[in-house]
């Protein structure tokens, strides 16, 4: 045989191995893809099924009610989440915003913005009933009450290392050539970073704050040690104000067969939420981006 045609079957062994370690590849992974969606699919399933058997009208209009109560709905619990994860998204978002213009923009080599790194880090690891024990520490203790701006606080401390870590990569993905354009104009740099780079970025911002949001919405741990609950209704954010996730937690474990009807229905108002604000992001911003 000459070298030549060695050489060429050499290299049709390894074109067939690499044909082979490719199909293996793609199986495993086509598996393993199959294997989250029927789980995924399962979880959908379930909570449709269940969730649509207890929506009426009373459940938008009636508060949460006592067990084995013919009539009850989740008026108090709906409003409650609505208002403490609006308020956290309104406290978090600025903050995680300009940190992660700060990171991008000025901190890329500097200690403080290694430090911020790092920090951001930790907290985004961070489980969310650690949070809850910090606010619990430093807000409810000291007032010795719980309340709902304890729970906003938690929720808070929750949005601002998502916005901030979304915000930063999305600002180190705008191509540098824009904003050395702007600079040779003449442009200051508070400018360029509110005109071109934050403009430019906006969409993957606004999808890290959507993200942000659907992570408080289900968060359960963090309210238990803030903002508690309130079997009534209550729109003071100074006493303990009840939430959807919480509510949930305790109708699921409870053996009142109304309770659990009413936890599914709330299981199935957070599912539908959560997805309605990610097509919602995906619909706006289509076009834009």
């Amino acid at each position: 045989m000459s070298a030549s045609s060695a050489l060429y079957a050499s290299r049709l062994a390894k074109h067939k191995s690499r044909k082979i370690v490719n199909a293996v590849a793609m199986v495993l992974c086509m598996g393993a893809m199959a294997f989250g969606l029927f789980w995924l699919a399962w979880i959908l399933i379930e909570t449709i099924r269940l969730g649509l058997g207890g929506l009426s009208l009373s459940l938008f209009t009636e508060m949460t009610p006592p067990p084995q109560a013919e009539s009850g709905g989740l008026l108090n619990a709906i409003f409650g989440s609505l208002v403490m994860v609006g308020l956290a998204t309104l406290i978090g978002t600025p903050i995680g915003v300009m940190a992660g213009v700060y990171l991008a923009e000025y901190g890329q080599k500097t200690w403080l913005g290694t430090a911020t790194r790092f920090i951001n880090d930790i907290l985004l690891s961070a489980p969310s009933i650690v949070i809850g024990l910090f606010i619990y520490t430093v807000v409810v203790a000291p007032m010795k009450g719980f309340s709902g701006w304890a729970g906003v606080l938690a929720l808070a401390l929750i949005v601002i290392p998502v916005v901030i870590r979304t915000t930063e990569n999305m600002l180190t993905l705008i191509p540098g050539a824009l904003r050395e354009a702007a600079y040779a104009l003449g442009t200051p740099k508070w400018k360029v970073i509110l005109s071109i780079t934050l403009k430019s970025a906006r969409a993957g911002v606004i999808t890290g704050v959507l993200l942000a949001v659907a992570r408080i919405a289900g968060e359960t741990a963090p309210l238990l040690f803030t903002a508690l609950s309130n079997q009534f209704w209550t729109s003071s954010l100074n006493q303990p104000m009840s939430s959807l996730p919480v509510t949930i937690f305790k109708f699921a474990l409870s053996p009142y067969e109304n309770w659990q009807k009413l936890a599914w229905a709330g299981v199935f108002l957070i599912t539908l939420g959560v997805l309605a604000l990610n097509i919602l992001a995906r619909v706006l911003f289509r076009n834009k981006s």
